[in-house]
């Protein structure tokens, strides 16, 4: 078993009104991670996604592509100490 790991993710591109939050929701739970996605005012989406190391990177990298409908331009990525609990949900927009 790998060591846990946290991040911070904020992406930009075509990233809302896309199914983005649902399908991020359905990836990070089949992965077996805990955190959180909303969209953001500014147009991007912000995550963040907490559990084992190896499958937090592997989901960062899906989200370099995203769903069908997507586009993304940017993945930024930054380390959390954020506290999320056991699951993965949808937040509202902030």
């Amino acid at each position: 078993m790998s060591p846990r790991r946290a991040v911070r993710l904020r992406i930009s591109g075509r990233v809302q009104g896309v199914w983005f939050r649902g399908w991020t929701c359905q990836q990070a739970i089949a992965r077996g991670l805990a955190g959180w996605v909303r969209n953001r005012r500014d147009g991007t989406v912000e995550a963040i996604l907490s559990g084992d190391e190896a499958a937090v990177e592997e989901m960062i990298a899906t989200l370099r592509e995203g769903p069908r409908l997507a586009y993304v331009s940017a993945v930024e990525v930054e380390d959390s100490a954020e506290a999320v609990g056991a699951s993965f949900k949808a937040l509202p927009t902030e």
